[in-house]
């Protein structure tokens, strides 16, 4: 419980500010997009992290409970495939994250929901 609690944490924080960035409008996440889809580089360098987080996560936090701390696991797995796809196809992944992207509002909402959801478990619960 110690690792889903620090885990939680960390995601809250992270998913707490990009989403109030991008409601804020300090994020555009259409030209992000593109920006990243014009890099190789830095789409290769993202991919290969993520890999390793999101593998980290899967290996020690690969908890199927039905309590809060499976949301951890869900992140851990959804870092994880999103990074190796990256790897492995990332023009054609990057071009349908723009389409999600054309919305900013519901992407900002979304990622405060749930950094405001795995806060709440992690620092007050």
């Amino acid at each position: 419980m110690d690792l889903s609690i620090f885990v939680a944490k960390i995601i809250a924080i992270t998913y707490i500010a990009a989403g109030i960035s991008i409601l804020m409008g300090q994020i555009k996440l259409k030209k992000l997009l593109s920006d990243f889809n014009n890099s190789p580089a830095l789409t290769f360098i993202t991919g290969f992290f993520l890999v390793i987080i999101g593998a980290l996560l899967v290996q020690y936090h690969n908890l199927w409970v039905k309590d809060w701390t499976v949301l951890v696991t869900i992140v851990g797995w959804a870092v994880l495939i999103k990074g190796t796809l990256l790897l492995l196809i990332p023009k054609a992944f990057l071009s349908t994250g723009e389409k999600f992207a054309s919305s900013n509002k519901w992407m900002g909402v979304v990622l405060l929901v749930i950094g405001l959801l795995l806060g709440y478990f992690g620092f007050i619960v």
